[in-house]
C-alpha cells in the first residue's frame, strides 16, 4: 500500500476496533438515534422541546464521527504493532530531551491509545515525528519548527506502545 500525506499508521488490532465501532453507530446508533427523534417530535412543538434538540444535537455528532471514521479507515495504513525496541517508528513511545525538559508521547495516531490514557500523541507526519523517524535510542536529530528555527531533540528511548 502506499503511504499519502494524510495516512495515518494503525495497528489491526486498532482498525479493527474502529472498523467495529463504524458498523455499530452506522446500523444500531443511527437507528437508535432516529427512534429518539421521532419520540420527541410526537411530543409537539419543536421549538421548545428539549428532547428533541438534544437528540440532533447528537445525532450530528455522531454523523461527525462516523465520517472521521471512515476518513481515518479509508486512508489508514495498517500494520503489524512495532517490536524493535530502541527504534522510533509509528506505535512507539518515545521519551526525548527538548529544550532541557524530558518528555514522552506516542508517535501515531490518537486511535492507537486506549480512551483513559493521558499519554500525549504526536503524529508521524508532524515535523517532530517525520524527523524522528528511524532514529535509536541515544541519537539527537533536528527539524524545522513552524516559526522557522532549528530545533535538536535526543531520544532518550524508544518503546513499542503497550496497551
Amino acid at each position: 500500500m502506499t503511504e499519502t500525506a494524510a495516512a495515518s499508521y494503525l495497528t489491526q488490532e486498532a482498525y479493527d476496533r474502529l472498523q467495529a465501532e463504524l458498523t455499530q453507530l452506522k446500523e444500531e446508533g443511527r437507528s437508535e438515534i432516529s427512534k429518539r427523534i421521532e419520540a420527541a417530535r410526537e411530543e409537539g412543538d419543536l421549538k421548545e422541546n428539549g428532547g428533541y434538540h438534544a437528540a440532533k444535537e447528537e445525532q450530528g455528532k455522531m454523523e461527525a464521527r462516523i465520517r472521521q471514521l471512515e476518513h481515518l479507515l479509508q486512508s489508514a495504513v495498517v500494520g503489524s504493532a512495532p517490536t524493535e525496541k530502541d527504534v522510533v517508528q509509528p506505535g512507539t513511545v518515545v521519551t526525548v530531551e527538548m529544550f532541557g525538559d524530558t518528555e514522552t508521547f506516542l508517535l501515531g495516531s490518537r486511535e492507537i491509545i486506549d480512551d483513559d490514557s493521558d499519554l500525549d500523541v504526536y503524529s508521524e507526519q508532524s515535523p517532530l515525528g517525520a524527523a524522528l523517524l528511524g532514529a535509536r535510542s541515544g541519537e539527537t536529530v533536528s527539524y524545522e519548527a513552524p516559526n522557522g528555527n532549528t530545533v535538536e531533540v535526543k531520544i532518550v528511548e524508544a518503546a513499542p506502545y503497550q496497551p
